[in-house]
Formats: C-alpha cells, sequence, structure tokens
C-alpha cells in the first residue's frame, strides 16, 4: 500500500495489522478522484481506520485535519506509524476506542467522512454508527460526504433517511457508497 498523490505521493505505508482489511490501492484512487475538491480543506473523520490509510491520503491530498478511530491497539500503532512515515502526524488526532463509544461525545463535526467497517459488522451495529453521525452532530452543517465502504455482494445498511446516495464505486469486492449533503 502507497500514498497515492499529494505531498506524501509514493510513501509506501507500513504491514497491515492482522485482521485489518485495507482499501486496495485501486479503490482508494477511485474514490479520491470521484471525492476531487473535496478534499482540499476537509475536516475528517476516518472511522475503523485499520492503517489510517483513507485519512492519510486525505491529509496528503491537502485535509485541514484528520480524526481516525480503531479499537484495535495493533490498528492504532500502524496508524501512528503511518503518520509519522508520511511526515503527516501534525493535523491527525489517532484515538484508539470503539466506534460507537467514541461517537457518543460530540466533537468538531467533519465534512468528510470515511467509514470502512470490517465486512462481517451486524446490520443493527452499522445503523447505530450511521444514527450517531447525525444525531451526535458529527456532520458538518455546511455540507459533508460520507464514503461508506462495503463487500460489493452486500446487503444496503439502513441509512438515515435523509441521506442521499450520490454515487456508488465498484472495486473487485469492494463497494464504495457516497452520501452527500451540499
Amino acid at each position: 500500500m502507497r500514498v497515492i498523490a499529494g505531498q506524501a505521493k509514493g510513501v509506501r505505508l507500513g504491514k497491515v495489522p492482522e485482521g485489518t482489511r485495507p482499501v486496495s490501492d485501486r479503490a482508494r484512487e477511485g474514490l479520491f478522484s470521484s471525492l476531487a475538491d473535496e478534499v482540499e480543506g476537509a475536516l475528517v473523520l476516518d472511522l475503523f481506520a485499520g492503517t489510517g490509510a483513507l485519512g492519510i491520503e486525505a491529509l496528503s491530498r491537502g485535509a485541514a485535519s484528520a480524526t481516525f478511530v480503531d479499537r484495535s491497539q495493533a490498528a492504532v500503532k500502524a496508524i501512528r506509524a503511518n503518520l509519522e512515515t508520511t511526515g503527516l502526524a501534525e493535523g491527525a488526532r489517532v484515538a484508539c476506542r470503539p466506534v460507537v463509544g467514541f461517537l457518543q461525545v460530540p466533537a468538531r463535526p467533519a465534512s468528510l467522512v470515511f467509514l470502512d467497517p470490517p465486512y462481517a459488522i451486524e446490520s443493527d451495529a452499522l445503523s447505530q454508527v450511521t444514527g450517531l453521525l447525525e444525531s451526535q452532530g458529527w456532520l458538518a452543517s455546511d455540507g459533508w460526504t460520507v464514503a461508506l465502504t462495503r463487500p460489493a455482494k452486500s446487503y444496503t445498511p439502513v441509512i438515515p433517511i435523509d441521506w442521499s446516495l450520490a454515487k456508488r464505486l465498484n472495486y473487485g469486492d469492494t463497494s464504495i457508497a457516497l452520501y452527500r449533503e451540499v
């Protein structure tokens, strides 16, 4: 895995922790092409962050800040190492907590959210996460995008009723749904 574009272009990210399923370089490249100018200056929230590749790519492309959340200590260690390797640690915050617990305490709203839960996550648990993003004020009032990664042959999770599906991207076994409010 490598950073595709921006300040840290070409930098190889560290070893993927056991139990982590990173988004492929190809899927990340397609996702960021679809996001285009939404990344510059964005306040990013990378949930179920794994290696941090999505948030790090956003920082490399000019995001103002990124908060990475994962409950795995190995993942958090990998994220911190990748931030140091890329020189993008400034402007980054890393939290080793379950995502649901983290989202229950409101903080600075995000304009760009990467939601990359394990493929085996229960539908109710994913619905709880999307509900908390909305109900706890995690989504910026002046517009936001949520990129939800799921297996290509998966169910569609229950999404808050006012979320609009802007685009669906498919790359191999990965499907990314972009929900936007502008």
